[in-house]
């Protein structure tokens, strides 16, 4: 769905001149809220095309899911409910398997070099384009919920053990590791995470420290521990592609160009929300405890097997999982490598 405005000045100009000026509209669903760190990157995005564009592409963004849930945008999107909005990739593990490749546990927590990792993997990979187009989706640009962590309500974890019998709040294959630890699984929205540890209908969310932050959940939570385990990347910005395909050309690099510059603006930001957010928690009077090195591995060594899972999906999802998984291991060598030798480039 594409908006057109035009001015009233501008249709004068047309009945006089023939010709007439407009402003391209795209609306964008996000179900998130219109604060936190995601947000911000979101909201920058929509500010960068407008002003890069000089006010000839503006994005009008509909925040807290009012046009569309969560569970509901790869459809919504795919249909032209908007032309473009945020995709969540948890929410589809088989219907969007190429992108669950971001969200596999791979002892990866750095959120720069999975993002960076995940944007060219996507930009550049043939039978990914090849997915996206059978979905009628164009990549824009990706997030991540950065480190998995998990946040609790009348428990505390201190060792992988302490999951056991908890009720849990998880997605992915981070969900799925908690419930093989015995964890008892409720299935359930991280909007809704801050309702069920209020009412005691979980124990504890699988979370992200600026998402914890964003949706005020620290509020309701006793403690927080650092797994530092991997990511949710598989969150990105796509495009409805007949809506991209009516751009011109211009306007269409512009979209993408600006979508990948929105890759590092969101990990500085993230970065530092992150280290806010933990900050923030321990004065309100969480508990924030890190998880040991030997009982983190016990999780990594429990992911391993999802990895492995993931690879059998995409095969039957058409694509070639260990060669997609081959090539983005590779992508988060090279971008580590990246930061190692020159920093973030908001430090450069």
């Amino acid at each position: 769905m594409k908006y057109w405005k035009t001015t009233a000045a501008a249709v004068m100009a047309a009945l006089c001149a023939g010709a007439v000026g407009a402003e391209t509209v795209l609306i964008h669903g996000e179900a998130g809220p219109s604060r936190g760190a995601r947000a911000n990157a979101i909201q920058w995005f929509a500010d960068q095309v407008s002003e890069r564009s000089s006010g000839d592409l503006r994005i009008d963004v509909q925040w807290g899911g009012a046009l569309f849930k969560a569970n509901a945008a790869l459809q919504s999107i795919h249909d032209g409910v908007a032309d473009m909005g945020t995709i969540i990739s948890v929410y589809y593990p088989q219907e969007f398997a190429s992108y669950g490749i971001a969200d596999l546990p791979l002892d990866n927590p750095d959120a720069w070099v999975g993002m960076r990792a995940t944007d060219e993997l996507f930009r550049t990979n043939a039978e990914i384009k090849q997915a996206l187009d059978d979905k009628n989706l164009v990549y824009i640009g990706t997030f991540t919920t950065s480190q998995v962590n998990i946040g609790c309500k009348g428990a505390a974890i201190r060792s992988a053990e302490d999951i056991d019998g908890l009720k849990v709040r998880g997605v992915g294959a981070y969900g799925k590791v908690f419930g093989e630890m015995g964890a008892n699984m409720v299935r359930m929205s991280i909007y809704d995470a801050y309702q069920g540890l209020d009412s005691g209908l979980i124990d504890c969310s699988q979370g992200y420290s600026y998402a914890v932050s964003a949706l005020k959940q620290a509020e309701v939570m006793d403690s927080y521990t650092l797994l530092n385990w991997g990511q949710v990347g598989g969150v990105g910005t796509f495009m409805n592609k007949d809506a991209f395909e009516s751009l011109n050309a211009d306007q269409q690099e512009l979209l993408l160009s600006t979508g990948s510059d929105m890759v590092d603006y969101f990990g500085e930001i993230l970065t530092g929300a992150n280290m806010k957010a933990i900050e923030d928690m321990k004065a309100a009077g969480v508990e924030v405890i890190e998880l040991p090195q030997e009982e983190r591995a016990k999780l990594l060594q429990k992911g391993g097997v999802h990895v492995d899972a993931w690879v059998e999906t995409a095969g039957k999802a058409g694509l070639n999982g260990a060669t997609l998984l081959d090539e983005y291991r590779a992508l988060l060598a090279k971008y580590a490598g990246e930061r190692d030798e020159k920093g973030y480039p908001w430090t450069r």
